[in-house]
């Protein structure tokens, strides 16, 4: 194997080239990088929350919540299509998350039940059983429990959608590689490295984002609303326009949800002060269209998270699917709404259990700290190497050495990996595998030269037999970087990833670029004893 073949040569020419090229950037400072860009790669390592400060926060989605909404929901669809049966019906209430309504003619049970067991529909994942399990009872009484697989069905969804809503929130803000992983069954960690205005993040992350349209309930008059007398099937919520402290009554059942909003985007109302237009996709247009034509003449609600923005009057039926929400909106507000409305509401309320707020200089002495850490490690890596082994044999591991972690930083550079405080951990430990397998070649080879085997020879039959051990050991560290990855979160894989790029980069390394160098060596002097 000690030979100088071309493929091999060209193959850690290339490399080395390579890793220079996309790792050269991480070393120069800004002005310098903007000078090439064009003519050279100028990307740079993302550095995470604890080497370049930002916001953590720790969010739990609100999945019982979430099963109070759909309950209540129900029992406005129960009392719906009651209605429009014109079954009459009494003490239909709601308990946890089941809904009981008693029908008052005994002959209309069975049509009764008929119609409400329509609104239990498959599961997507499980067709073969239905979100709702719909009884009767012997006084008249019909029964929508919701099925506990639902509800588990229900809530990781839920949850996945929350994820790729605060992505995309995020994501609008700018922030650079913000990291956004489950942890645990309903909750969420949201980490946004460089992020300078954490309340902001809060904002736009925890805004649910949930927009209806109902219809306000004119029958309640403003002492009602003082006594607090709202009648079954109506609400009293807060009203921007009204001020602080100011309500108003609602119908309780929604006509259009933003669910099908296509696009929002800033404009202004007729006092030029900042408002939120909108637009619906094709059902939305209806189903808007629809309701403004049933309702002309009334006042409908716009709610914006649980808050009446406006409440103007239907002049006429809107088909063009476009409207406006006004309100005392400042220009920071209608921009993040905007954002937020782009990005779709959040299936259910996010509680932030958790916040925390690195600093720039915490970041800053984090780096440094990383840097250190390498500097000094690789520092006792070279003693060792050429104390144990030579200045020819340590000189050409400390060579691969060098050509390993220019080819790490360039992989992770390339790929826009992110490095944490735990991923230079798993880059330090990377860098001692990496000689660990020279140490394991250059063993090898003192073992042939003791059993008399000339030099080309003990180097060609140490390189030969310490392979299988190479391989063996960095395949093992391989499988427990790849499980790290699939099951940890957060430092974890960052630790994980930087290990599995060292880990084929030192195999590399190790074999390849030390072997072309030795072989230089031998060819140069052709000597007839190993320093080693």
């Amino acid at each position: 194997m000690i030979n100088l073949s071309r493929w091999k040569v060209g193959v850690v020419a290339a490399a080395a080239l390579l890793g220079i090229l996309f790792s050269a950037a991480n070393f120069m400072p800004p002005a310098m990088r903007d000078s090439i860009k064009g003519f050279f790669p100028t990307q740079t390592l993302n550095l995470g929350l604890d080497l370049q400060g930002g916001s953590y926060l720790l969010l739990e989605v609100d999945t019982d919540g979430l099963m109070r909404d759909k309950a209540a929901k129900l029992l406005d669809d129960v009392s719906a299509r009651l209605k429009d049966e014109n079954i009459l019906f009494s003490n239909l209430a709601v308990q946890g998350t089941t809904v009981s309504v008693r029908i008052n003619d005994a002959g209309n049970v069975d049509k009764a039940f008929g119609i409400l067991s329509k609104l239990a529909t498959p599961l997507p994942r499980n067709p073969g059983t239905k979100d709702l399990n719909v009884s009767r009872g012997s006084d008249q009484t019909i029964t929508l429990a919701q099925n506990p697989d639902a509800q588990k069905e229900t809530a990781a969804s839920a949850v996945d959608t929350s994820i790729e809503v605060i992505r995309k929130r995020v994501d609008s803000l700018g922030t650079k590689e913000p990291s956004i992983v489950r942890q645990g069954a309903n909750r969420i960690v949201v980490e946004a490295p460089g992020e300078s205005d954490p309340e902001q993040l809060k904002r736009v992350i925890g805004r649910t984002a949930k927009l209806t349209f109902q219809m306000v309930d004119s029958t309640v008059t403003p002492a009602d609303i003082a006594a607090g007398r709202i009648p079954p099937g109506s609400e009293l919520l807060p009203d921007s326009e009204q001020g602080p402290g100011g309500k108003l009554a609602v119908r309780s059942r929604v006509l259009v949800t933003g669910g099908n909003l296509t696009n929002a985007s800033m404009g202004t109302d007729q006092y030029q002060r900042p408002a939120i237009e909108f637009r619906f996709d094709g059902p939305g247009t209806k189903a808007f269209g629809d309701a403004t034509t049933r309702y002309t003449g009334q006042r409908f609600a716009i709610i914006l998270d649980g808050v009446v923005m406006s409440a103007p009057n239907i002049q006429e039926p809107i088909v063009t699917g476009s409207g406006q929400i006004t309100g005392h909106f400042s220009p920071q507000e209608a921009s993040e709404l905007v954002n937020v409305l782009k990005s779709g509401a959040l299936p259910a309320q996010l509680n932030i259990v958790q916040q925390r707020t690195v600093g720039a200089e915490l970041g800053k002495d984090a780096v440094q700290a990383g840097i250190n850490s390498t500097i000094i490690g690789f520092l006792v890596i070279v003693a060792f190497m050429v104390l144990a082994y030579g200045f020819i044999f340590g000189g050409a591991a400390v060579v691969a050495l060098v050509v390993n972690l220019l080819l790490i930083m360039a992989a992770m550079t390339v790929f826009q990996a992110t490095l944490t405080l735990p991923g230079v951990a798993g880059l330090i430990l990377s860098l001692a595998v990496a000689v660990d397998a020279n140490v394991l070649i250059y063993e090898r080879i003192r073992d042939e030269e003791r059993l008399g085997h000339k030099v080309v020879a003990a180097m060609d039959m140490g390189f030969n037999r310490a392979i299988v051990s190479i391989l063996d050991a960095n395949i093992t560290s391989l499988i427990s970087a790849l499980i790290m990855f699939a099951f940890g979160a957060g430092p974890v894989k960052g630790f994980a990833w930087t290990l599995a790029i060292g880990v084929f980069t030192s195999v590399f390394t190790a074999i390849l670029v030390s072997q072309v160098l030795l072989g230089w060596w031998y060819k140069a002097t052709k000597p007839k004893t190993l320093p080693i």
